[in-house]
């Protein structure tokens, strides 16, 4: 008995019957949001062109803003409810509306990347251009999400989540941009990708409105509904083998980047080597290390090709290349010894030089400085000059070097004290016995 309560409890929890709205109303929402007209059709055009922008520009918001305002859910939406309910007239609108739809997205998206000036392929391009089975998963639980919103009372805000998550609009506008650059692979791979997502909304639409039960409102024999089966049943595998297979690869190639990674961890340094850039591909498998330092040699390169199998990195190719080598520095040493030790020796000369012109220039205010000091306490001083000179004589060969300091009166003449005086002054403030003074 508890048992039973317990799960009668568990199920009123997912039980989506109570919540579920009337079959008229759905049936209505559904044809409403498949039509491509009016507001729909401007809609579409918008978003292709914020799409087409946003992939251009690497932006993942306006990506993301041209997924929220696309209208493309409700004929994908349609096509599966119709086929599950064996509704072959709203099939077909349903499907007219949506070859619209692609139509109209490839060509503006296509016209957009072909007179835009910018052509690079960016990261958010580069995403749509490879789908695994991933995005299988997104399509078929992101188109459950809506189904179930669409037919609840409760619609809240899943239909912008589940436009993020499927992104059905930038597949289309990147098979745009490998058409208009005559990137047939670009084209093929977002196609690929546009119809996954396609087929597994559609799927999702169909397995919810067979659990919901929706009312069949047409005849319908039993083999019209087996040979309708047995086509959704080819289409889903038809577009499941080879996102399997892409999505096996898109596995093995990340468990070769991280093995590569870790391999590369322990060969950064290697006998006065040091490891400066590394590039991993693993659609090649190989693995370029760039190493500065000495030169390896073929032992060295043989040891760190070595170490991979421990990675079991059996089958990579391991390639070197040397940044900069101490080797090929050393044979220039001398001349750059050479070159260095000119530069320091003309840097002295300067030095010397530019000490000398300092001098020059100081002793040239000598003058000016005395005469600025000494007319304070002798105002009948007028003019002072200063200059350094040698005095040759026969009994000796060394020049003797003097300073010679000559000043002019005007008005009352110098006392011999006063001069005395004024001799003892200079030579402290000189800090020179060596002085020639003379008054005039």
């Amino acid at each position: 008995m508890k048992h039973s309560l317990l799960v009668s409890k568990i199920l009123g929890y997912i039980e989506l019957d109570s919540e579920l709205d009337h079959f008229d109303i759905i049936h209505e929402t559904i044809k409403k949001e498949l039509v491509f007209k009016g507001t729909n059709l401007w809609i579409l055009a918008f978003a292709i062109i914020i799409a087409s922008v946003g992939l251009n520009m690497n932006s993942t918001a306006v990506i993301i803003g041209a997924m929220l305002i696309s209208p493309l859910m409700g004929p994908i939406n349609g096509m599966g409810y119709s086929v599950a309910t064996y509704n072959i007239p709203l099939f077909m609108q349903a499907l007219k509306n949506f070859s619209f739809a692609v139509a109209a997205s490839l060509i503006a998206s296509t016209a957009y990347f072909f007179i835009s000036p910018i052509s690079t392929a960016h990261s958010e391009l580069l995403a749509r251009t490879s789908p695994t089975i991933y995005d299988v998963l997104i399509a078929l639980f992101g188109g459950l999400a809506g189904i179930v919103a669409i037919s609840s009372k409760q619609k809240g805000n899943i239909i912008p989540g589940v436009a993020i998550a499927t992104a059905l609009m930038p597949p289309l506008c990147t098979a745009g941009y490998g058409l208009a650059t005559l990137q047939f692979n670009y084209f093929f791979g977002a196609l690929f990708l546009f119809t996954i997502n396609t087929v597994f909304i559609a799927l999702s639409s169909i397995i919810i409105s067979q659990i919901l039960k929706f009312p069949i409102r047409t005849i319908v024999g039993e083999a019209h509904k087996k040979k309708t089966n047995r086509w959704i049943s080819f289409v889903i595998i038809l577009v499941l083998i080879p996102s399997i297979y892409f999505g096996y690869v898109l596995v093995q190639h990340e468990k070769f980047t991280e093995k590569a990674t870790s391999y590369i961890n322990t060969v950064r340094i290697t006998e006065g080597n040091y490891l400066l850039r590394h590039e991993i591909d693993p659609k090649k498998k190989t693995i370029t290390l760039i190493y500065g330092g000495i030169s390896l040699s073929e032992d060295q390169k043989n040891l760190i090709r070595g170490k991979a199998a421990g990675y079991v990195l059996e089958d990579a190719i391991i390639e070197f290349q040397q940044g900069f080598s101490f080797d090929q520095l050393t044979k220039k040493n001398t001349e750059v010894e050479n070159l260095t030790s000119e530069i320091n020796r003309l840097t002295i000369l300067l030095k010397e030089k530019d000490e000398m012109l300092e001098i020059i220039s100081g002793k040239n205010d000598i003058g000016k400085q005395i005469l600025d000091e000494i007319k304070i306490l002798y105002p009948q001083i007028n003019s002072c000059t200063y200059a350094e000179s040698e005095i040759f004589n026969v009994a000796n060969s060394n020049p003797e070097k003097v300073q010679i300091i000559v000043f002019k009166t005007k008005g009352k003449n110098l006392l011999n004290t006063e001069k005395n005086k004024i001799e003892n002054w200079l030579k402290a403030r000189l800090k020179s016995d060596k002085l020639k003074i003379f008054f005039e």
